[in-house]
């Protein structure tokens, strides 16, 4: 099949993303695409009031214009928490709808949706809401697996949705600046990109036995289409990233943001291969199920890519906790959310070392809210309906890479990727782990063709 023809049949195509028992959307998107002015109030809902959902309602409230008229937790001292909050600060009073976002997605007054759930329940929301004619904010990590991220793509432009994933610096301007000055071609020929997460604040976890959990939870409702499983703290709020029924680790958690910056810098989609190593070196008794301690390696055409974490330590690449490198023949350019430099290569001529180029000082990250104009820029596409800054297929390509790299991991080998089609080649056992299968009575189904 051409491509032009298979892009064809993916727009043709019907893509759905279901929950058992959830009649047909049959949202009127056409009335939600209609631009209003800038004076039009957007309707937000929130879904998953946790730390994070809460964050970004705030920075929605504060934009302007916007009024929080739902929101939703299966925890119902969060969504206290949250619904107070609005209260206080923003003078708005939500209505609960504590467990079930369905019920958000049913409202006809709701413009957009946060998604602030763990990371196993991003796709589904985002797909109803889709379905449901109403744009989405959706936190980062996009999706549990490779799968889940296509379905999510092509629901969104099936649907004509804007949908901005929660990774907030390619709406920095330090980092746009860092970005275009690597792409002037002043570093030479890129031929190693280096990425890091080293989170000394992310401690051990301690073991606990399983538990009744709260009587404020759903507990049910939190698992969805996770397995069932007895509750345990260490697998419920916030630790759940450590668990890969619910994410994918810190590679997944803080690989969302810094491999989002390297594919930036690089304009590319996805790399040919992955291998990873690591393990539990760090804390080998915790709780923790993922990796404390990861490197990847990922193939391109013409360069390649590294990843490290650690939890519990801080000191990384050039003595920063986070960050990406760019290795050019000139220079390399170090970029993190503090701001971005240029340090020049050497070479050595007639027996002494000489600079290829000039350095650049440290500059940018000066105070810059880089979240808070995240979040105006998707209010901003709302009303424009252009793609925003983290548009949803640029956050699912981001994320090919770390679920690769988990892939390798769990795999125990090197995979190799078509970027194309998104299938891994000749190994159908790492294959499996590109999708995922959902509990009864939540289903994933994709009948699009990737042929």
């Amino acid at each position: 099949m051409t491509d032009f023809k298979r892009r064809k049949f993916l727009r043709d195509s019907a893509a759905g993303l279901t929950g058992a028992g959830l009649a047909s959307f049959t949202a009127n998107a056409a009335s939600q695409n209609q631009v209003a002015g800038a004076n039009r109030r957007l309707r937000v809902g929130l879904i998953g009031c946790g730390g994070q959902g809460t964050s970004d309602l705030r920075a929605m409230l504060r934009a302007g214009n916007v009024e929080c008229v739902a929101l939703c937790d299966v925890d119902d001292e969060q969504t206290a928490k949250t619904r107070q909050l609005v209260e206080t600060q923003f003078k708005q009073k939500p209505d609960l709808f504590a467990r079930d976002f369905r019920r958000v997605l049913d409202r006809k007054d709701i413009d957009l949706v946060i998604v602030g759930t763990p990371d196993h329940w991003h796709a589904l929301p985002t797909v109803m809401a889709c379905q449901a004619g109403k744009d989405v904010y959706v936190e980062k990590p996009l999706s549990l697996t490779i799968a889940e991220g296509r379905v999510m793509v092509d629901v969104a432009r099936r649907y004509n949705r804007v949908v901005q994933m929660g990774t907030q610096q390619r709406s920095s301007t330090h980092y746009a600046e860092a970005v275009e000055y690597l792409r002037s071609g002043k570093l030479g020929q890129i031929r190693l990109v280096k990425t890091w997460a080293y989170q000394d604040w992310m401690g051990n976890i301690p073991k606990v036995p399983d538990e009744a959990p709260p009587a404020t939870v759903d507990y049910d409702f939190w698992l969805g289409p996770a397995p069932k499983r007895p509750f345990n703290r260490n697998r419920f709020h916030f630790n759940f990233r450590w668990y890969y029924d619910y994410s994918g680790g810190l590679m997944t958690d803080w690989g969302a943001h810094m491999i989002d910056v390297a594919n930036w810098g690089m304009g590319v989609k996805a790399p040919r291969a992955a291998m990873s190593v690591g393990g539990k070196f760090g804390f080998p008794d915790d709780a923790e199920e993922t990796p404390d301690t990861q490197q990847a390696l990922w193939e391109f055409d013409n360069y390649t890519m590294v990843w490290e974490h650690a939890t519990a330590i801080g000191q990384g690449p050039y003595m920063r906790d986070h960050g990406v490198a760019f290795h050019g023949n000139n220079g390399v350019l170090v970029v993190d959310r503090g701001g971005w430099e240029v340090l020049p290569e050497t070479e050595t001529k007639k027996r002494k070392k000489v600079y290829r180029m000039a350095g650049e000082p440290r500059r940018g990250g000066g105070g810059e809210d880089m979240h808070f104009n995240h979040v105006k820029n998707f209010l901003d596409c709302v009303e424009s309906r252009k793609r925003p800054n983290s548009d949803i297929e640029i956050g699912h390509n981001s994320m090919i890479a770390c679920h690769l790299a988990n892939i390798a991991f769990r795999a125990k080998r090197r995979v190799n990727w078509d970027v194309e089609n998104e299938k891994v080649i000749g190994d159908p056992e790492a294959q499996k782990l590109v999708s995922k299968e959902y509990r009864t009575p939540w289903k994933l189904t994709e009948q699009l063709s990737r042929s």
